[in-house]
């Protein structure tokens, strides 16, 4: 595995620890004891991740529902440290397990609330992926549980320790473009048509009921187990709720605004494709804050790109606009639209950007202060929320008012359905008090 410098490590997290910090990072007789449940793609990437940060860290268990993921990913970390961590095929397994600190979890979105609330209530430190939450509900559970234990939950918006991106943010708030009155998220992800697929008996090795955990019992069928769950409603948000988590994000960010909306609407189709996909694959969602909005939209059919981003944020004020992508920024002043700033980050790929944010994560873990996460849960479930009140305005096919107080859609019993999942399959039950 390449080496990063450990001191890279503490400037990426946005702002240089002191010494006392970082003593307490850096101290290898104390590493955190990580498991990481979930060994699909994303769960590659935390693996790989975390081997590089063995100083701080140890992989002390591994999880997954597939026998064959397990066992991949057991024999990464034996050839690169020399011994085998425990697997288990049960995360409650995990949670119940005293040598374990703090669990990774890059898990389908439909686990993501139970998943981070057993692990609470068991004593463990939670990094959850993006979207923080399958549901509004969810979410408002998944913070109530990390503040009742006392639990330090990191959510894997990765944008929220770039050095860029938060070098972008400062900017847009001292003003650099004067009065922010919208800010529009660009997510031209190009997705291929799934298919068709039968559905067949469950491969050997898969534990399906615990795949599924909340969802509703189906049978089985490739399709809603191999990353393209995301496309379903019983187990993923489309991708607004998969890729647009992280723009939606950098979009509330920027524009300063504390909560959710006034109101949203939400509009667009699965076009072109003709397949067993039920998310839409064009979507585009405007959310009402009074005095400015935030405008997002999907297209995950071919595509171009806008003011050079396909992928990222635009902000436009009162002075100029910035265009903010995965690695760079820009911003333009003026009637004639002339470029004053362009800034680039130093390095892009996928393992070396999530560093940071695992290390920020683990710092918190040692210093058990909630401010000191970059991504805190509360700050994640906002962005996930903002991409479920789009989807539930896409369902219903209308403009929703939203009481952010009550977090109800007043006088809409059709989208207040749709603000938690009817019903939970037993016992993998979200629970009304956590």
């Amino acid at each position: 595995m390449a080496s990063i410098s450990r001191r890279h490590f503490f400037y990426s997290a946005g702002t240089a620890l002191t010494a006392a910090q970082a003593a307490r990072v850096m101290g290898a007789n104390d590493r955190i004891q990580v498991a990481i449940i979930g060994l699909g793609r994303r769960g590659t990437i935390h693996v790989e991740t975390y081997l590089k940060l063995t100083a701080d860290a140890e992989i002390a268990a591994l999880c997954d529902v597939n026998q064959a993921a397990l066992e991949r990913q057991q024999a990464v970390v034996q050839q690169a440290l020399g011994r085998t961590p425990k697997g288990y095929r049960d995360l409650r397994e995990i949670f119940a397990d005293k040598n374990v600190d703090g669990v990774s979890m890059p898990v389908p979105n439909h686990w993501h609330a139970l998943a981070t609330i057993w692990a609470c209530q068991a004593g463990k430190d939670v990094y959850i992926e993006k979207p923080a939450c399958y549901n509004i509900f969810e979410g408002q559970k998944m913070v109530e549980a990390a503040r009742k234990y006392k639990r330090i939950v990191q959510i894997g918006s990765q944008g929220r320790s770039s050095p860029n991106r938060q070098r972008a943010m400062q900017l847009l708030h001292e003003g650099v473009i004067g009065k922010i009155y919208m800010a529009r998220g660009l997510c031209f992800n190009r997705r291929r048509s799934i298919g068709h697929r039968a559905d067949s008996p469950v491969p050997p090795g898969i534990d399906w009921d615990k795949f599924l955990g909340p969802a509703p019992m189906r049978p089985f069928n490739m399709l809603r187990f191999d990353y393209n769950w995301h496309w379903f409603w019983d187990t993923g948000n489309g991708d607004i709720g998969n890729q647009g988590a992280h723009q939606l994000d950098i979009a509330h960010w920027g524009l300063g605004k504390p909560g959710l909306p006034k109101s949203v609407v939400s509009t667009g189709g699965k076009y072109i494709y003709q397949d067993d996909q039920e998310t839409p694959n064009t979507q585009l969602a405007s959310f009402d804050y009074g005095d400015a909005e935030i405008v997002f939209e999907v297209r995950g059919v071919l595509t171009g790109k806008e003011e050079g981003v396909g992928v990222g944020d635009l902000f436009y004020g009162s002075d100029g606009w910035m265009a903010a992508s995965q690695t760079s920024f820009q911003v333009y002043k003026g009637e004639r639209s002339e470029k004053v700033m362009d800034e680039s980050a130093q390095g892009n790929s996928e393992a070396d950007g999530n560093a940071p944010h695992f290390l920020n994560w683990l710092q918190a873990v040692r210093s058990r202060k909630v401010e000191d996460l970059n991504a805190d849960v509360a700050v994640g479930v906002l962005a996930a929320d903002l991409a479920h009140l789009a989807n539930i305005s896409y369902r219903v096919g209308k403009k929703l008012k939203f009481d952010a107080q009550a977090m109800t859609f007043p006088g809409e019993p059709e989208a207040n359905r749709l603000l938690t999942r009817h019903p939970y399959r037993a016992p993998y039950i979200v629970p009304e008090h956590v």
